[in-house]
């Protein structure tokens, strides 16, 4: 941050409340801060949308009678079938009956 101009930093700090983006040392700090959190959130967003694709998978596993957990181990050890969770989401949620087919592929 030692390289960042005053322009820079308080252009950064607009929208900020109060002093947070009127007084340079105060707006410096904050927009430090935020830049942290929008790194960390960066990574907590991937998390997330991969929890709900899990969630997406499970209710549509359970539907035929198995949770998300066995049929995840089906999939990767006992079967060849490469298929990441945001492609297994997707079908779940919008071609029932070509999850349907995946599903009859995994073995238990």
């Amino acid at each position: 941050m030692a390289n960042w101009s005053r322009r820079k930093v308080m252009r950064m700090a607009k929208g900020f409340k109060g002093r947070q983006h009127k007084a340079f040392g105060i707006a410096l700090r904050k927009v430090h801060k935020a830049c942290q959190y929008a790194y960390r959130d960066r990574r907590v967003k991937k998390r997330l949308v991969r929890r709900e694709w899990i969630g997406q998978i499970n209710s549509a596993v359970r539907e035929h009678g198995i949770n998300y957990s066995q049929f995840a181990h089906g999939l990767s050890k006992k079967s060849n079938i490469e298929i990441d969770r945001k492609i297994l989401a997707d079908l779940a949620v919008n071609e029932p009956y070509s999850f349907k087919a995946v599903f009859d592929e995994v073995k238990f």
